[in-house]
C-alpha cells in the first residue's frame, strides 16, 4: 500500500510525477523520453552523414532510431530543428571526450594533435559538412548553422589551447593554434574521398615539431 502523503500521478503527456506536495520527481517517462531523443541525435547524425542532406529526412531518422515519425516530431518540430541539435549534441560529446583523454592537461604534443584532428575527420564531420552545403541553399538554415560552426570552432579553439599549453599573449600563438585546426579541417575534408591515413600522420607528425618550436617544449 502506498502511503497517502508519498503517492505520486504522473502528469498526461510530459512524463513529470508529482507528489502530493506538487514536487516533481523523475520518473521513467522521462527516462525514456530522453533516451529517445538521444536514439534520435545518434541516428540524425548518422543519416545525415551517409545519405547527405536530401535523403535525409525526420522519416528516415524516426526509421532508423526505432520510433515512429510522430515520435520524433514530438521531440524536434521541424527537420532543422532535429539536424542542428543532433550536430550540436555529437560536437558537445566529441568535445567532452577530447578533454578526457588528457585529464592532466597538456600531454604529448604529437597525441594531442591527432587528437585534435580526429576532431575533424569521420561521421561528425561529415555531418556536419553536409550540413554547411545546405545552408547555403536554405535561408532559414544558414544562420543556426553559422552559429553552431562558430560555437564549436570557439570550443575546438580552447581545447587546442589548453592541451598544448599555449600562452596566447605571446605574439603568434594564437594565430598558430589556429592554423592547426584550420589545418586539421583541411586534413578532414582530404579524407572524405579516400583513406588520407598516412599522409595525415606525416603531417600531424611535422606539425607536433613545429608546435614544439613555436611553443616552446
Amino acid at each position: 500500500m502506498t502511503d497517502a502523503g508519498t503517492k505520486t500521478d504522473t502528469d498526461a503527456g510530459t512524463g513529470t510525477n508529482t507528489d502530493a506536495g506538487g514536487r516533481t520527481a523523475k520518473g521513467p517517462k522521462q527516462d525514456r523520453s530522453r533516451a529517445t531523443r538521444r536514439r534520435l541525435l545518434e541516428a540524425a547524425v548518422a543519416c545525415l552523414a551517409e545519405r547527405g542532406w536530401a535523403g535525409s529526412t525526420v522519416s528516415v531518422v524516426a526509421e532508423r532510431a526505432g520510433v515512429s515519425r510522430g515520435a520524433a516530431q514530438h521531440h524536434f518540430r521541424t527537420r532543422e530543428d532535429l539536424f542542428t541539435a543532433a550536430v550540436e549534441y555529437v560536437a558537445e560529446e566529441r568535445s567532452a571526450a577530447l578533454r578526457t583523454l588528457f585529464p592532466q592537461g597538456a600531454a604529448d604534443r604529437r597525441d594531442v594533435v591527432a587528437a585534435l584532428v580526429g576532431l575533424y575527420t569521420g561521421p561528425l564531420f561529415r555531418a556536419a559538412l553536409h550540413l554547411w552545403v545546405a545552408a547555403t541553399d536554405e535561408e532559414q538554415l544558414r544562420p543556426r548553422v553559422t552559429e553552431l560552426e562558430a560555437r564549436f570552432g570557439r570550443e575546438a579553439h580552447r581545447i587546442a589551447v589548453d592541451l598544448l599549453g599555449a600562452d596566447e599573449s605571446v605574439p603568434g600563438v594564437r594565430e598558430t593554434v589556429q592554423g592547426l585546426l584550420d589545418m586539421a579541417r583541411g586534413l578532414g575534408l582530404a579524407n572524405l574521398l579516400t583513406d588520407d591515413t598516412g599522409r595525415r600522420d606525416r603531417v600531424v607528425a611535422q606539425w607536433a615539431v613545429l608546435l614544439d618550436e613555436s611553443l616552446g617544449r
